[in-house]
């Protein structure tokens, strides 16, 4: 059986103490090395050249995300995990780009490290459920797009999710202008700066839009 080694990279001592413990359990694992930082975690990767690294989100001097592209750039063979606190499309996204291909929730270790280790062991991906979801439900809104409209580089804030739905809802620029409070100049400057975010070149492309994303009913 060839020994599976390991490096655990947090910042939280209980933490470390606690996936090291669970994961030397298992037969022919080995923790080759610990760091507390993410500068750390490079350094001692690139000496070590552990099988996987295990990388907390937010660390000192380096987060998780800036570790894993270093780490990765170095030892190209060598899979990545990262803990983190909170599951969103970008941050999935901003994770598997930084080329890990585990991500898990730290309060998930107890249930799915040991299963995703088993997988980057055989340089396979290990998703949660969650993760699943969230990748699956991009794939979807994908498959939805309609010829001619781009996918929006990033999401839109509270105040042009309200302006897309009035905009949907057939508001004028001045009805628009009344509810937000807003002048009409700002309110059109508001609408064009949206169509140019979302790279829409008619009303009807929004309308789409907001209805794939449920800001309004169809």
């Amino acid at each position: 059986m060839k020994t599976v080694r390991i490096l655990i990279a947090d910042d939280h001592e209980v933490m470390r103490t606690g996936v090291r413990a669970l994961l030397e359990s298992e037969p022919g694992w080995e923790v080759c090395g610990v760091a507390k930082t993410g500068r750390e975690a490079v350094d001692q990767a690139n000496r070590l050249r552990p099988d996987v690294v295990i990388l907390d989100m937010n660390m000192p001097e380096l987060n998780g995300l800036e570790a894993a592209r270093l780490i990765k750039q170095l030892l190209p063979t060598t899979e990545l995990l990262i803990f983190t606190a909170r599951e969103t499309e970008d941050l999935v996204r901003e994770v598997f780009e930084a080329g890990a291909k585990s991500y898990i929730r730290k309060g998930d270790a107890a249930s799915h490290l040991i299963d995703a280790v088993k997988m980057l062991a055989q340089h396979k991906p290990f998703f949660t459920t969650k993760v699943s979801e969230v990748l699956f439900a991009k794939f979807l809104d994908r498959s939805d797009t309609q010829p001619g409209e781009e996918k929006v580089a990033e999401p839109l804030t509270p105040r042009e999710q309200e302006i897309v739905r009035l905009l949907a809802e057939g508001k004028s620029n001045k009805e628009v202008a009344d509810t937000l409070g807003l002048s009409v100049r700002t309110a059109e400057t508001h609408r064009a700066n949206l169509m140019r975010k979302l790279k829409f070149s008619s009303l009807a492309e929004l309308v789409r839009y907001a209805v794939r994303k449920e800001i309004v009913g169809s």
